[in-house]
């Protein structure tokens, strides 16, 4: 069995963007509308009536600082173990970020235009479906953090892979790009801004002209930006995202040849899942491919390392001689 992944960079990318946006909806939403906001805003419902509140400056401050303590605890455990976080704290970061950046909508919204904080409506609805919110977005923090761990030992490049009978042939590479993960991250932020601040009602009639592009942006965008290769005994078989979805697999028979070949972006066009004289390539990076050429239709390329290992697994493996030692050394 072997297994090689490039080690993660464009997560890191992601998560200190999202940090910061949800620093800055805390901080922003009460000071853009503070014009529109009592003197002191409702922070605290006893039941259907608020029975406290703050100043409109606190509002604004005190959320952030509650939400820098765990951000920098999550900062400071990836840098002392110089590893990425484990997939709890991620999921523990996207629950709380959402929940308090949704939490701070609601208490805005319930205060918007009322003169007194006392006269403040009510948010337990909003702050019951944020809550709903970010338990998705932990749940799926989560997944995404398990999915970015290592599982298997690394193997030598250039070594011979010698199958014991009864194990499966197994290679394994994953790419991410950083600087998509990158505007992933800062068009989701951007798209969460505006849904927020549709939310607490500082948008009316064109948020969803505001909201959707951003949004429908960072999906295609975070979908495309990571993409791991696996052969196994049943083929070839490309997962994009953090998710692994969606997905592109051929059987070792529909395999006429597979080989490891060089491309740039210039190449093939641009960054991406695109289309071009060459067939289909998923460029993540420059340099190293796995291309295989399937017997009906154009040929596939995905920027992975050590491709020219899983091209030699899934060569055996279409000629059907699974079991056989696998080597990428050129002697």
């Amino acid at each position: 069995m072997t297994d090689r992944m490039k080690r993660p960079g464009g997560g890191a990318w992601g998560a200190a963007v999202g940090v910061a946006g949800v620093f800055a909806l805390l901080t922003a939403l009460p000071l853009a509308a503070s014009g529109r906001l009592p003197e002191r805003v409702a922070t605290h419902w006893g039941g259907a009536a608020p029975d406290g509140s703050m100043p409109v400056w606190a509002a604004s401050v005190f959320p952030a600082l509650i939400w820098a303590v765990p951000a920098l605890c999550t900062i400071l455990m990836a840098r002392r173990t110089h590893a990425p976080a484990p997939s709890w704290a991620g999921a523990a970061l996207a629950f709380t970020g959402i929940f308090m950046a949704g939490t701070q909508a609601s208490i805005v919204r319930a205060n918007l235009d009322r003169a007194d904080w006392r006269e403040a409506g009510a948010a337990g609805l909003g702050i019951a479906l944020t809550f709903v919110a970010a338990l998705t977005a932990g749940a799926l923090g989560w997944i995404t953090g398990r999915r970015g761990e290592l599982r298997y030992p690394a193997a030598a490049a250039g070594a011979s892979l010698e199958i014991p009978a009864g194990q499966h042939d197994v290679w394994l590479s994953r790419t991410t790009n950083p600087w998509l993960h990158l505007v992933a991250a800062v068009t989701g932020v951007a798209a969460l801004a505006a849904a927020l601040a549709a939310a607490g009602g500082l948008l009316t009639g064109t948020q969803w002209a505001v909201v959707a592009p951003f949004a429908l942006a960072s999906v295609l965008t975070l979908a495309f930006s990571s993409v791991q290769a696996r052969v196994t005994e049943k083929g070839l078989e490309v997962a994009f995202g953090p998710l692994g979805r969606p997905t592109r697999s051929w059987a070792p028979q529909d395999i006429e040849s597979s080989r490891a070949e060089s491309r740039t972006p210039a190449q093939v066009g641009g960054w991406g899942y695109r289309l071009s004289g060459l067939g289909t390539t998923v460029m993540l990076r420059s340099g190293e491919c796995l291309v295989i050429r399937p017997r009906k239709g154009a040929e596939f390329a995905v920027s992975v390392d050590d491709a020219e290992r899983g091209a030699a697994l899934l060569n055996t493996l279409s000629a059907g001689r699974p079991g056989q030692a696998v080597s990428s050394d050129p002697a």
